[in-house]
């Protein structure tokens, strides 16, 4: 059984709307038709880096990254993106969808956003602002392990031609930081000659309880007293090129940049952005 790759773009693109990670594997082309009811498995060799903004995070070279899909005829599972579709009636999709929370990924290594590598802050009170501006930069040895969130909430997508126009929130389910991400996507499907391009822009909005979870500062973790993090917007762009050589091969190309300047309240980011930059060889099993 086939699913057309507009329905199927608008499914999977959920995961790498929410994450920094690459286009799955499942965006191809818009006319061509994917099997589904079974596994899509692809492998990309080749150099990149994900950059970590944090002090004392170390980037994580991108040398081997898998990619791996099931979608079933309302079920479906893109690279740690667990979902079910409650419509599939091109160009209106609705899912219900449930993932880590990306944010982990700073802190530790094998967080699913980083193993499929391949996404203004409201003012503190007086006090706050003061003590963030005498403290240094800490480093993120120096503070409590964040511990690993599942999200989950609804995406919505609508398909035009070859643009997908993406709605998505997501809350905390785990109870590990009891907050909530919203985000806005455009991402467009282009051909020139055999060249596939995928360019995608958005903006997340992140509530204050995420921000001050992953990049406040407790009591316990600083002699200065505790530091929170207001909510934030933070835009996105990415883009995502193939080159085919075969049926199973391409070249591939990925570049993400993601922008953190709205979190200057925290003082644990050395960097105001974190990219992801990758060229290789994609291999389809």
């Amino acid at each position: 059984m086939t699913l057309n790759i507009n329905t199927l773009t608008a499914l999977c693109v959920s995961l790498w709307f929410a994450s920094p990670c690459f286009a799955q594997q499942s965006e191809i082309d818009p006319v061509q038709n994917i099997t589904i009811d079974q596994w899509h498995l692809s492998l990309n060799l080749g150099l990149g880096v994900m950059s970590n903004p944090l002090k004392g995070g170390d980037d994580l070279p991108l040398v081997v990254i898998p990619e791996v899909a099931y979608y079933g005829e309302q079920f479906f599972f893109d690279n740690g993106r667990l979902g079910y579709s409650l419509s599939q009636d091109t160009p209106h999709i609705f899912n219900l969808v449930s993932e880590f929370n990306p944010e982990t990924r700073f802190f530790v290594d094998w967080h699913p956003s980083n193993i499929f590598a391949l996404t203004s802050a409201n003012s503190l009170s007086t006090s706050n602002n003061e003590l963030q501006s005498q403290q240094p930069r800490l480093d993120i040895e120096q503070l409590d392990k964040r511990k690993w969130a599942l999200d989950a909430g609804m995406s919505y997508h609508y398909v035009f031609k070859q643009h997908v126009f993406s709605v998505q929130a997501l809350a905390d389910v785990s109870g590990v930081y009891e907050g909530w991400r919203s985000a806005l996507q455009w991402q467009m499907h282009n051909n020139i000659g055999e060249l596939v391009i995928k360019p995608s822009m958005g903006i997340w909005y992140k509530s204050a309880a995420l921000n001050t979870y992953f990049y406040g500062v407790s009591a316990k973790e600083s002699a200065n007293g505790a530091i929170e993090v207001g909510s934030s917007w933070q835009p996105y762009a990415k883009i995502d090129a193939r080159w085919p050589l075969n049926d199973a091969n391409s070249l591939r190309f990925h570049l993400a940049y993601y922008d953190y300047s709205a979190l200057d309240d925290s003082p644990l980011f050395e960097q105001t952005y974190s990219m992801t930059a990758f060229i290789g060889f994609d291999h389809i099993f």
